[in-house]
């Protein structure tokens, strides 16, 4: 009998190493879903003012559908959304004798004049997903003196509520995509990398202002380590 029970308790470690090892493998792969700016305003569905090419209705269906499939997956989404007041200053409106696109010194950068967009509580700032999938919005770009185009800080250096809220969750890896692949894509991506996440960014649920800009942002996010698919791959999303 004490055989046995030696035995028994011999296999009772194993059962508890084994599947404690699991448990702490999945906890340590927590997965979470950022969409990006997906707003009017960035859309040529809603004839936004700063519409980005490819942002037709069939886009924004794409993204609501793999972020429904995400979220049956058990991932919880967040989304970030531009947030600006009427001055901000950003807006080349705010800048007497300044065009759109002319570029500025602000705060010692390079600032690049927008068209006014996604102003808080107009139609143009609204999120164009299914409200339900969204388990919580990071507000950006609310500094009237700083732009915003990463979901994390703004350019000032400010924290959005992002890390808080992924560390909340436990969250450990993300999976980011939306408006536009070469500014807001790139700059969540990176600042999430710099938090300590892994990254995993979906190439045809994004869309970028401009070709070269938006190459040169997926060699730069590939370059940090940030795994860059072109379809929603479930399986190398999941892999460690």
């Amino acid at each position: 009998m004490k055989k046995w029970g030696i035995v028994l308790l011999a296999g009772a470690f194993v059962f508890i190493e084994i599947f404690g090892g699991l448990a702490m493998a999945k906890e340590a792969v927590k997965i979470g879903v950022i969409v990006v700016d997906v707003q009017g305003d960035f859309t040529k569905f809603k004839n936004g003012s700063l519409a980005v090419e490819g942002t037709d209705e069939a886009y924004v269906k794409s993204v609501e559908e793999s972020t429904k499939k995400l979220k049956a997956m058990g991932f919880p989404i967040y989304a970030t959304q531009d947030w600006h007041p009427k001055n901000h200053a950003s807006f080349f409106t705010n800048h007497p004798g300044k065009k759109a696109f002319d570029v500025i010194k602000l705060h010692g950068k390079d600032q690049v004049l927008w068209p006014p967009h996604c102003v808080q509580n107009t139609p143009g700032a609204e999120i164009l997903l299914d409200k339900k999938l969204v388990k919580a919005v990071i507000k950006k770009g609310m500094d009237p003196q700083y732009d915003s185009y990463s979901g994390f800080q703004d350019d000032g250096g400010k924290k959005t509520e992002m890390d808080k809220i992924l560390k909340k969750d436990q969250i450990k890896k993300v999976v980011v995509y939306g408006i536009a692949t070469d500014y807001c894509v790139r700059a969540t991506a990176l600042d999430a990398v710099t938090a300590g996440y892994q990254v995993v960014m979906i190439k045809n649920l994004s869309r970028g202002v401009a070709p070269d800009t938006s190459q040169k942002a997926i060699d730069e996010m590939k370059a940090k380590g940030i795994l860059v698919l072109d379809d929603l791959d479930l399986e190398k999303i999941k892999a460690n």
